[in-house]
Order: C-alpha cells, then structure tokens, then sequence
C-alpha cells in the first residue's frame, strides 16, 4: 500500500498554491480591500456577497454560512475529491513533485475514484478527436462543413466523431488499463448479454466540461439514417455528469461572463459554438435539460449577481415550443438579481442557422434585440385573450397582473401597470 503524502510537502503545496486564482475558477471575486477579495458564496445561495478570500493568509471564510478554511479543503468541497487526490491535483497543477512516507506515490489503481473517471473522458475525448479525421467520420465533416464550421474550429471545441464500430472506444480504454468495474461508471458505455459496448457510435461527438475544464460526459448527434437512436445522446448520470449541474462552454466562458457581467443561454452545442465564433463569447446551453435552479445557482456566482448590474439573455425559436420554453425560463426569473432578457428570431432560426444564412452580424444583432422577459411573458399572456371584449381584457388583467407584480424594477412597474 502505498504511503501518506508527506506533512512538509502538503503545507509546500498548500504554500505555493494561489487560493485566489482556484477560487476564481469557480466564483467571481472582487476587492474588498487591502489583501481582501469577496464574493457570492458557492456553499449557499445568497443574494449579496460574504464569501471573502484572503490570498496572504490563503484562507476563505463565508460570513453567511460559515464555511471556511485553506485552498486544500475548498477544493476537497467543490470537487468532491478526497484529501490525498485534492492535494495531488494541486500540485499537479503547479508542477510540484510529492514525495511519500513509505517512498512511493499511490499505483495507478490507489487513485481516487474520481480522478480515474476524469482520466477516462480525457482519452475517450482525444479518441474522438482523433476519428473526427478518419475516412469513417466523412459525414461527420459535411456536417460541420455545411454549418460553417472548418476544421480549426472543431479542433478548438474538441468536437470529434465516434466510429460506427461496437467496441472502438472500449478497446481503447481497456488497452490504457481500465478495467470493466470502472467502465461501467463512466457512461460511456452500455452492457448487453456479451458484456459491455459503445454508447456512442456513428455519430459526431461534443465532449461536455465542467467549469475547471475537466471532460465529465459527452453529446453525441445522429449522423446516419440507420441509426434509431434520438438525435441527440447524452451521456446518462454518473458520479461526474449531472445534467441539472452542467452547462456546455461554461469553461471556455466562464471568465467572459465575470468579466462582461453577462450570459447568454442557447439550446444547442451547435449554438454555443456559432455564438462563440461570432463574439458572443458568453454563451452557454444545458444539456439534455431545461436551465434550472441548479444552473442559475452556477450563473449567479460567475456573475457576481449582487444586484449591482448584469444580465441573462435566453435565446429560443419562435415556435410555440420556443414560446413555451421562455415561459418557464422566465418562472425561474425571481432566483436572480441580474435582469433577464429574452431574444427570439422571428423567423425561427436558431443562431447556428443565424449564423450559417446571414453571418456573424446577425448572431449580433440577435442578442442586440433582445427585450426584458417579463415582457415577453405580458405579451404571451395578452395574447390569450380577445381584447376586443370588456370580459377578455378582464381576463386577460387577471392574468397579467402577476407578471407586472414581478417586475423587479420600481420606476418601470407603474408604467407597464398602464400599459
């Protein structure tokens, strides 16, 4: 067995470790004075910031909730990770060697659970990118040709291709050492009478990150007829993919959105990419799932959402599943302080599409006209009613009135009260 990581190299890594700059990959942080940084607290929801980092004496502490303590334990918390692979991946980080009591690092099966299913993704991820090249994934790249998106641009989103074959990625990753047991909790793969096969097969692949930039699961699209799964796969929920949790492009704009103080939600891989390439740099789209309170919860904290400015932006297609999508966005819309914007294309492409007919100015333009949600949930509620009638401009009071009673702004309420 191996041994414990020694005491001076833990406060070595504890030591040379930026807790400001660990935490700023989770939390937005601000000034808070000589030595001092603060911001929405990641342990409990809150409204007005108390979580305060001290990077000189490399502690937190959050005055709302208590949690406090060293860069080592906030880790341990937000990743779920033990003590010994927090401090390993800490000092992988900053490219410190450790050294052990009894000589010798733990073998490759001694490492955390966790990080042996991180492991995985990693090399399924450069599997598929690697295939995305291969004669076999020819429509894989028609596909992303005829969406605009060239072959540097899949290399910078990592998108790849999963081979029409049942065992191309298990081979590979029992060829790397993983054994069946840990296959099996990675999602990638399902189990039938002759044990276990790809889940994903002849189809392009998007690999999903979480917001330190490790691949937790994967979103595969529907390339070939012949296929009868749905068009778009998910991988299922693990230990590390949880889809009310995740956010695809959430690493690539997560500092984007602290910077900007704004995020833009899109409902597609596809999406986040064009809206990317044509500079709105802070979209995100969930997965597999509508965006809830578990995602706002991940939006606020990037967004510093104190009530001192920001914005969210939906963007939906102007169908009425498009319409019945901004509706429950906006149900979710009192969880936060920034204000919540709707933009919808009228002619019902979404910005993939935007982007492919009418360039990149377009995706543009769309964010540009996006209107306050509470109004667009007014307008869908007036809709309803025959206002040419005295009983359905009642009705239609009835059911507007709560929609204004929820607007947050006090100088705007009494004039959309009129309206």
């Amino acid at each position: 067995m191996a041994g414990l990581i020694k005491p001076e190299d833990i406060a070595e890594v504890r030591a040379r470790t930026d807790i400001r700059e660990v935490v700023e990959g989770y939390v937005t942080l601000k000034s808070a004075g000589i030595g001092s940084y603060k911001g929405l607290c990641p342990f409990h929801d809150e409204r007005s910031p108390s979580f305060h980092v001290r990077p000189q004496v490399g502690t937190y502490h959050c005055f709302g909730c208590g949690e406090s303590g060293d860069v080592i334990s906030f880790v341990m918390k937000l990743d779920h990770t033990g003590f010994a692979e927090t401090v390993e991946k800490l000092a992988a980080r900053i490219g410190y060697e450790l050294h052990y009591e009894e000589g010798a690092g733990p073998r490759r099966e001694e490492v955390g659970r966790r990080q042996r299913l991180l492991d995985a993704h990693k090399i399924a991820a450069e599997f598929f990118r690697d295939q995305l090249l291969t004669p076999g994934a020819a429509a894989g790249r028609q596909f992303l040709f005829e969406r605009g998106f060239d072959r540097g641009v899949a290399e910078q989103f990592g998108v790849g291709f999963a081979p029409q074959g049942w065992d191309g990625l298990l081979k590979q990753l029992r060829g790397r050492g993983f054994r069946d047991e840990e296959l099996k909790l990675t999602g990638m793969f399902s189990e039938g009478n002759r044990g276990l096969y790809d889940r994903f097969r002849g189809r392009l692949v998007w690999p999903i990150k979480d917001i330190a930039g490790d691949v937790i699961g994967f979103g595969a699209r529907r390339l070939f007829d012949d296929d009868q799964g749905p068009k778009y796969l998910n991988t299922p929920e693990t230990a590390l993919y949880k889809k009310s949790q995740v956010l695809y492009g959430i690493d690539l704009a997560k500092r984007n959105i602290a910077k900007k103080r704004q995020l833009v939600v899109v409902e597609g891989y596809t999406d986040v990419m064009a809206c990317h390439l044509a500079g709105i740099d802070t979209a995100v789209a969930s997965c597999g799932t509508a965006f809830g309170s578990e995602h706002i919860k991940i939006a606020r904290r990037l967004l510093s959402d104190d009530g001192t400015g920001g914005e969210v932006v939906f963007t939906f297609d102007g169908d009425a599943a498009g319409q019945k999508a901004a509706l429950k966005a906006f149900e979710e819309d009192q969880r936060f302080v920034a204000q919540t914007y709707v933009a919808v294309e009228p002619n019902g492409m979404d910005p993939c599409e935007l982007r492919q007919h009418r360039g990149d100015a377009a995706v543009q333009g769309l964010i540009d006209s996006r209107r306050p949600l509470f109004e667009f949930a007014i307008q869908a509620a007036l809709r309803k009613h025959n206002l040419n009638t005295v009983e359905g401009r009642v009705s239609a009071l009835r059911e507007a009135a709560p929609v204004v009673a929820q607007i947050r702004d006090h100088a705007i309420r009494p004039a959309y009260t009129r309206e």
